[in-house]
């Protein structure tokens, strides 16, 4: 997948300049034309600025957003040169100033219609705006219905561009002629095409096409919960680039004994979460979500915090338990605000024990470690390397929203390790940095595309040396058809008119075992990948495909930050290197960061990157392979029993304390005492939490990891 290089973002941002700056252009040049008046020019600018607008909004969309914020809208552009076309007929020497009435008529009556059908096409949106938007759940019920289309719905300045091009037309024609009949008839055209877009747009308000309101979607969603009978669900809000956070946890979602559900908050959201058979309810508004109060759920698993977690917290009759979306060492990752969920679900003893240390008020008791079943897919380490390449994989963490000093390695170190990688003849370097790279300190962002260039211009001196082949036209060939048919599965076809409604509709009925085959196609997609890429060439690994799992099981060696791709990769033993930038010494930083503790630790100036190299090739000079082993049952925990199982055991005991809870406030509510069922309800959870262990399993593990 070819990087977005710095040039190439330069280039682009200087033809939408160049854009912007020919719209301003041609329309002095038409107003020159029509004072001069100059037809020739006159009308080669018109048509010219009008087909350029058109243009902008096929291919530069966000330029024109900008337009709209400096009031310099379709509308305005538009009406603008309707002036200077009349301006201009006027000032012909032949044309009859008694046609210049019909035209303003025409035109003003054309343009109260664009109006009319905008008013209109307001209503829609409104009406279609559902309360709740789901995917994988029938609505039939619902009666829904296909969008119109977005030229008239949701394309306002489109609409006014495309249906005004006979008005446009037809006035040049009488420019050129001198005769008013061609701008009426082009005006009379375009002023039906508006009339006739208004009330087909109107149709969408009549029963048939109307969409259901507000209380009644939401009595369908609360019939929909009383069949479905959920028991634990996803919840998750966030922006756009934060969508992996619940992606990661969806295939353990589905194989959870009950029902599950994904409970949403963003609508864009709704199509953001990849393909699973689990069904998706998106839910806005506040007040609505409190229809889950009164449903079957019991447990809500929450994979990130977000400003709208505090809402659905506020649902007494389910209980909250907070995964996070990977664990590392950064403070981040022992967040004060974990101390309002029921319980806390880590990885292993490590987290528990940052918990203990960071004293942000979160309960030992309230502490369960599951493991990590997402890391089923990373294979464990077999070996040195077999051919002539050691793959190493850099994968620096972004900046984050805090100025904690080593929260990534990018800036202070990012070019000199890439630099030092790139002379070894004999490294082939793999580049993933954080998709939110950059997003905060642009200094990141700048230092990636860097990094970035160093990787193309050694791409390119090894592609010059004799001896080096391509995989060939077969292993191309083979992606092709692999990442057509994995967009096949993947994608869901919508119209290009598609709104939520419709989309939800197109969704509403799952195929069976759609995930699965996604799954197992996306697996063939990063074979077929990785075969078709030359094996010396260097890397620049960004988007959702290959994943980072992917990238993990071709790297031989991996470096990186303190984050929870630390983690994650220490399931494969392989040997890692963390780069140390936040100016302790080794000593200190060791000691303040667990997931150090079995690696090699790299200082900004990368001198010491031989070190894990050669540990690499050579497993005899690999001091750390005990220390690894040892590492990873302390940050995932034990390998038996498997870390699904273990997951799962703790939502149905989670379930048990919600159903404990909703039977002793009905003999509340009753006016039973419940007392002793609540103190049997404790108990019974302290068993769960410490399963069959021995009397001694629960005491402060004594390994010197934790010391």
């Amino acid at each position: 997948m070819p990087p977005v290089s710095f040039a190439g973002l330069l280039i682009q941002r200087k033809g939408q300049l160049a854009a912007l700056l020919g719209l301003l252009a041609l329309l002095a040049a038409q107003l020159t034309g029509a004072l001069l008046p100059n037809v020739p020019l006159f009308i080669a600018a018109s048509a010219a600025g009008l087909a350029l607008d058109l243009l902008l909004h096929h291919r530069y969309p966000h330029l024109l957003a900008l337009l709209v914020r400096v009031r310099f809208d379709a509308s305005t552009r538009q009406l603008m040169r309707d002036m200077i076309l009349l301006l201009g007929l006027v000032r012909l020497p032949g044309f009859n100033p008694t046609g210049e009435w019909p035209l303003v008529t025409g035109l003003v009556c054309a343009y109260g219609a664009h109006f009319a059908c905008q008013a209109v096409a307001l209503l829609i949106r409104r009406n279609r705006a559902l309360p709740v938007l789901t995917r994988n759940v029938d609505v039939s019920a619902l009666h829904l219905s296909p969008a119109p289309p977005r030229i008239l719905a949701r394309q306002p300045g489109r609409r006014l561009l495309v249906f005004m091009v006979p008005a446009t037309t037809g006035l040049l024609l009488s420019a050129n002629t001198e005769q008013a009949v061609w701008g009426l008839v082009g005006v009379g055209t375009s002023l039906a095409l508006f009339l006739g877009g208004t009330v087909w747009a109107a149709t969408w308000l009549l029963r048939g096409r109307r969409a259901p309101g507000e209380e009644a979607v939401l009595e369908w969603l609360e019939q929909w919960l009383k069949q479905y009978q959920p028991t634990h669900a996803l919840y998750f809000s966030g922006g756009a680039s934060s969508a992996y956070q619940a992606n990661m946890w969806l295939s353990t979602l589905a194989a959870l004994d009950g029902r599950p559900l994904i409970v949403l908050r963003e609508r864009f959201m709704v199509q953001k979460i990849e393909a699973t058979d689990v069904p998706i309810v998106c839910i806005p508004k506040v007040a609505h979500l409190m229809t889950l109060e009164h449903s079957s759920l019991k447990v809500m698993i929450h994979p990130a915090n977000s400003g709208k977690t505090s809402q659905v917290l506020r649902i007494p009759t389910i209980k909250h338990t907070f995964v996070n979306h990977g664990e590392s060492d950064k403070l981040s990752s022992c967040n004060p605000y974990a101390k309002a969920y029921d319980e806390v679900w880590v990885a292993g003893p490590a987290a528990r024990e940052r918990y203990q240390l960071a004293d942000i008020g979160v309960d030992d008791r309230d502490v369960v470690e599951v493991g990590r079943p997402q890391l089923a897919p990373v294979q464990p380490a077999s070996g040195p390397p077999t051919g002539p390449w050691t793959t190493v994989l850099y994968a620096p963490t972004w900046e984050g929203w805090t100025d904690d000093p080593g929260n990534t390695s990018i800036m202070l170190a990012g070019e000199n390790l890439v630099r030092a990688l790139l002379a070894d003849p004999g490294v082939r370097l793999l580049y993933k940095p954080h998709p939110m790279t950059g997003s905060v300190d642009p200094r990141a962002g700048q230092a990636d595309q860097r990094i970035r260039a160093l990787i193309a211009e050694a791409n390119a001196a090894r592609a010059a040396e004799p001896g080096r082949a391509d995989p060939g036209a077969r292993a191309c060939a083979e992606l092709a058809r692999r990442t057509t048919e994995l967009d096949r599965l993947a994608a869901v076809a919508f119209r290009a008119s598609a709104d939520d409604t419709e989309r939800m509709l197109v969704q509403s009925r799952p195929q069976a075992g759609r995930a699965e085959a996604v799954a197992a196609a996306q697996e063939a997609w990063e074979a077929a990948f990785w075969a078709s890429l030359p094996p010396w060439e260097h890397q620049v690994v960004v988007g959702p495909r290959p994943g980072i799992f992917s990238c993990f099981n071709q790297a031989d060696l991996l470096i990186s930050d303190v984050s929870s791709v630390v983690s994650d990769y220490l399931s494969s033993e392989k040997p890692y290197a963390v780069v140390n930038t936040s100016g302790l010494d080794e000593a200190h930083y060791r000691a303040a960061f667990p997931t150090v503790r079995a690696a090699t630790v790299l200082t900004p100036d990368a001198a010491g990157l031989p070190e894990p190299l050669a540990a690499v090739r050579d497993p005899e000079l690999d001091p750390l392979a005990g220390a690894r082993a040892a590492l990873k049952t302390q940050l995932l925990g034990p390998a038996e029993p498997p870390s699904l199982v273990r997951f799962n055991s703790a939502v149905q005991a989670l379930c048990a304390r919600a159903d404990a809870r909703r039977a002793r406030m009905a003999r509340s509510a009753a006016g039973q005492p419940g007392r002793a069922e609540q103190e049997e309800e404790l108990k019974e959870t302290t068993r769960a939490r410490l399963g069959d262990a021995a009397p001694g399993d629960a005491e402060e593990p004594e390994d010197s990891l934790t010391a």
